[in-house]
């Protein structure tokens, strides 16, 4: 059925196509699909994930469609990335689609409904039944022009640590300028202090995971490795999207600005994330992504060293069914 219904979407542009992809997921009209399977659980953070699939951000910014998407079998969800004020982003189209390589470049910039709109949205679905036990991850970034970005980091696990399960501070996505250079050890060391110094300031006493770029130099990785063990840093997410144009894809695709994500990242994210699992001898833990289809990828990412992965491009490709197959194929090999 989604075959048939993809082919329609892939017509579309690709962010109206994910616009009425969110618009359907809030009718509600969607039955649950979720099938449990014990032998998937996985502790970690304090929690009892019920498998080890979850939805990456971007996909759900605002925090509309979070019960909807857990319906769909993800074992948990990662909203955002929120800003503490609205900002429409990069100027459109700003979203484009290499089908046969099942690519994605996009150069969205962070576009949201702000704060606001956001803490909203997530305190509705925390009201509602069952929903204090889903784990659900808030993906935090700064507004574009922000001379200090530290504050508004600062100000938004103030505001949503209530709500988060787990808040990913991202300081990776190619299409904010500025951004990726809170990933220098200069810069990132006294920022780190000072939000890990915030979130212990809070009642709700949340982990605290950094969301990196897979295109970083290995003296970066060495960097940064020693700076998040000696911080305290809870977790990784490995990786962003990549900078990288891999010669077979399409070219008046390659030509475009922004993050490439999908099957041509699944590579080059496995390897950084078994370079980090090197770097900090396994004693941080690592949220595996990119290019994540299948129960082959999930196990390629665990085997590297992750303890969870995170898909969004293969939802794209794949359709609503994918965490709920990478699910069935995970257990039977298990």
């Amino acid at each position: 059925m989604y075959k048939l219904a993809q082919k329609a979407l892939f017509q579309m542009d690709a962010e109206v196509a994910h616009g009425l992809g969110i618009k359907a997921l809030k009718t509600g009209l969607f039955p649950a699909q979720k099938d449990v399977y014990p032998n998937l659980k996985r502790s970690l953070f304090g929690f009892e994930f019920p498998n080890p699939v979850g939805l990456a951000a971007g996909f759900d910014k605002n925090a509309e469609v979070i019960q909807p998407m857990l319906d769909m079998g993800f074992g948990f969800v990662e909203v955002g990335t929120v800003t503490p004020k609205p900002q429409d982003g990069n100027p459109k189209p700003r979203i484009f689609r290499d089908i046969p390589n099942k690519a994605i470049i996009n150069r969205m910039g962070f576009p949201n409904a702000g704060l606001d709109v956001f803490k909203s949205n997530i305190k509705k679905f925390r009201h509602t039944p069952h929903a204090q036990e889903a784990i659900i991850g808030v993906n935090i970034g700064m507004n574009k022009g922000q001379s200090e970005p530290v504050e508004d980091y600062k100000l938004l696990i103030r505001e949503l640590s209530e709500f988060a399960s787990y808040l990913t501070v991202n300081i990776s996505s190619p299409n904010t300028p500025g951004l990726r250079d809170l990933q220098k050890k200069e810069n990132l060391e006294p920022f780190l202090q000072a939000l890990l110094k915030e979130r212990d300031a809070q009642p709700y006493h949340r982990p605290v995971l950094l969301k990196l770029a897979p295109d970083l130099t290995q003296q970066e990785q060495e960097d940064i490795a020693g700076v998040v063990m000696n911080a305290g840093i809870d977790g990784l997410i490995l990786s962003n999207t990549t900078f990288a144009r891999p010669d077979y894809l399409d070219a008046h695709f390659s030509k475009e600005i922004g993050g490439l994500s999908g099957q041509p990242l699944k590579d080059k994210s496995t390897d950084i994330i078994r370079n980090f699992a090197q770097l900090t001898k396994g004693n941080i833990p690592i949220i595996g992504i990119g290019g994540v289809a299948n129960a082959m990828d999930v196990k390629a990412k665990m085997d590297a060293g992750a303890s969870l992965v995170q898909l969004y491009t293969g939802l794209v490709y794949e359709g609503p069914n994918v965490a709920q197959n990478i699910c069935k194929g995970l257990s039977k090999a298990a």
